[in-house]
């Protein structure tokens, strides 16, 4: 049954070799991973203008010029991720190129930072997603959190479905999104050109404003960079493209680029222009589309196809983070089962990790988009920077045609990206920034202590050598235990199996009082069972400590004997799968309490009830 049910949430399972088929087009990459650095267009324009809103009308005015040094930080990016593509065409981005080149911490900072970065622009995108569908449907506000916990559980499910069938399925709203948002964009320039737009009326008052700093401006800056988070994505998922892999990638990676900038640029400009500021309730966006439409069908478009880019948004994670993950579980720092792939060929294990980390933060921080912020970009700036100056040195080691611009052009992003990173982190730092500096080296330390224990158990599994006697029988046969409950058809069969193995077999009882004691005595001399029974008297009721302190004292001696112990678990499998939550508890107990015993074998033996 579980089986039939996991076939009707994700589909049938795929031959390994369909794996190929399982690509994708720049059409369809460009839904998937461009969609988290798109849909950044909804809250980035609002972010800044959050930040300068404090210093009055004539602080909103900087917008323009902020986002003109996002665009310019974009546009380098851009073209150092297209030479991290070439250099690196089978993916992994700014932890593969961090780690080969500066080495396991740097690497690891990457690594980390990315993650982070992933599991935040989930949290992040679903709640703004559900922001813009509260601002035109204000009653459905009270219940943001469950919408949104519902909406990552959903994208997680298409996710495992496959790469190929979650691409169709977003693909549309993705393009329907851009083309939703140029129109708004052109319509809106065309009728502020043509006067037909009037701008709203400013009502802050002068008590309020704050002084116009240096700080406040890069706060503001650094509040608009979570526009570029999301670029790095194409980078980290180059093998899932059809081939020629790297060139179809970094075609789609400028695709991206210059989708972003125009639809990231042009709202800004409207804001500008159109004196829209950030008010509780209703988001930016919504405040320009119902200036240029009204509340038409139209201003209900743009609201739906936000929503749809920020749930996508966090699809761009889901297909990113189990891919960076599967890179750092085979090079040792995660879980190897992060590595494997599921029965719809993708990495099943890092999708669902994803989803139950992303519902947690929004449940944690009530799917408030202002407050998730805080903690966004920091952690992805560093990756940024990490990957330029990995690429710096991978040139300059190479000394490929055309390294000395490659270097030229590294360098400038690195040197970029490197001050947008500490600007992020000090003006971020009080509002929540100190999270994720705290959090990556803990991760840092995490994943450096996996890596040690993988070395660790690999040199003791090693085998160097084979001992001539390794395949001699003379050892005994073990001493076997079981523990028994009372009298009946269940221990009979597993007293079977054990003298299958051995002449030296103990079954022990514990009993609670005087009269249970003789039951079982009198039903074993009755039966003449042919294995020695053990009664123990419990006075405190208990079943676990007696049965140990016993197991402990036979294992003592059967070790100094040169022996092993077998404990023999009597258990048996109801006809229905709900039964087992009535059943068989103190056995699933006493296997996690023997588990660890070194000298101690542990196995069940299943009697088969019929209906």
């Amino acid at each position: 049954m579980n089986y039939r049910i996991k076939d009707l949430l994700i589909g049938s399972p795929l031959r390994t070799e369909k794996i190929a088929e399982e690509r994708l087009t720049k059409i369809k990459a460009l839904a998937i991973f461009s969609s988290d650095a798109l849909s950044s267009v909804a809250y980035a324009t609002e972010e800044i203008l959050l930040v300068l809103i404090a210093a009055g009308p004539v602080a909103l005015k900087l917008s323009l010029p902020i986002s003109i040094a996002i665009l310019f930080l974009l546009g380098i990016l851009t073209l150092s991720y297209r030479q991290g593509i070439l250099a690196y065409p089978n993916g992994g981005g700014a932890y593969v190129v961090s780690l080969e080149n500066l080495g396991q911490v740097p690497g690891l900072i990457a690594g980390s930072s990315l993650l982070v970065d992933y599991i935040l622009t989930v949290a992040v995108s679903v709640s703004s997603g559900i922001a813009a569908i509260t601002s035109a449907f204000p009653s459905l506000y009270p219940y943001r959190v469950i919408l949104g916990v519902l909406t990552v559980l959903f994208i997680t499910i298409m996710n495992l479905r496959g790469i190929r069938e979650s691409g169709t399925f977003f693909a549309i709203p993705t393009y329907a999104f851009i083309f939703t948002f140029l129109i708004l964009i052109g319509v809106g320039t065309y009728k502020l050109i043509t006067g037909q737009l009037t701008p709203l009326p400013v009502t802050t008052t002068a008590e309020s404003f704050a002084p116009l700093t240096l700080f406040l401006l890069l706060k503001a800056f650094s509040s608009g960079c979570t526009a570029l988070t999301g670029v790095e994505t194409i980078s980290n998922g180059v093998p899932a493209f059809f081939p020629p892999e790297d060139k179809n990638a970094r075609i789609t990676m400028v695709w991206m680029a210059l989708l972003l900038g125009t639809l990231f640029f042009g709202i800004t400009y409207l804001a500008y222009n159109l004196n829209v500021v950030p008010k509780v309730g209703e988001t930016v966006v919504s405040q320009i589309a119902r200036i240029i439409f009204g509340k038409t069908l139209f201003y209900y478009l743009v609201q739906a196809s936000t929503a749809i880019i920020l749930f996508l948004a966090a699809n761009s994670s889901f297909n990113g983070f189990p891919r960076l993950s599967c890179l750092m579980a085979r090079d040792g720092y995660l879980p190897r089962i992060l590595s494997v792939l599921g029965t719809r060929l993708v990495f099943s294990h890092g999708i669902v990790i994803l989803g139950v980390i992303s519902s947690l933060l929004i449940i944690i921080f009530k799917g408030d988009t202002h407050a998730l912020i805080p903690l966004y970009a920091v952690g992805v700036f560093v990756s940024f920077t990490l990957m330029q100056a990995g690429l710096i040195k991978h040139w300059y080691k190479t000394k490929e045609s055309g390294w000395k611009v490659n270097i030229l052009i590294n360098s400038l992003g690195a040197i970029a990206t490197g001050i947008a990173s500490i600007i992020i982190a000090t003006t971020k730092f009080l509002g929540g920034a100190w999270i994720v500096v705290i959090l990556i080296p803990l991760m840092i330390l995490l994943f450096s202590k996996i890596k040690r224990h993988y070395l660790a158990i690999a040199e003791q599994l090693r085998v160097v050598s084979i001992p001539e006697d390794i395949w001699k029988t003379e050892n005994q046969s073990p001493l076997v235990i079981i523990p028994v409950a009372s009298f009946n058809k269940v221990v009979l069969n597993a007293i079977k199996y054990a003298r299958s193995i051995s002449e030296d077999v103990i079954a022990i009882n514990i009993a609670f009082n005087e009269e249970s004691k003789a039951k079982i005595e009198e039903k074993w001399e009755k039966f003449k069972v042919p294995a020695k029974l053990l009664v123990i008297t419990s006075a405190y009721r208990d079943v676990y400590g007696p049965l140990l302190r016993f197991i402990n004292h036979m294992e003592h001696r059967a070790v100094e004997k040169g022996r092993f112990i077998m404990v023999v678990i009597p258990e048996f499998v109801p006809h229905k799968w709900w039964h087992f939550l009535l059943h068989n508890q103190t056995g699933f107990k006493l296997k996690t309490l023997l588990l660890f015993r070194k000298n101690v074998l542990v196995t069940s033996v299943p009697y088969h009830l019929t209906d």
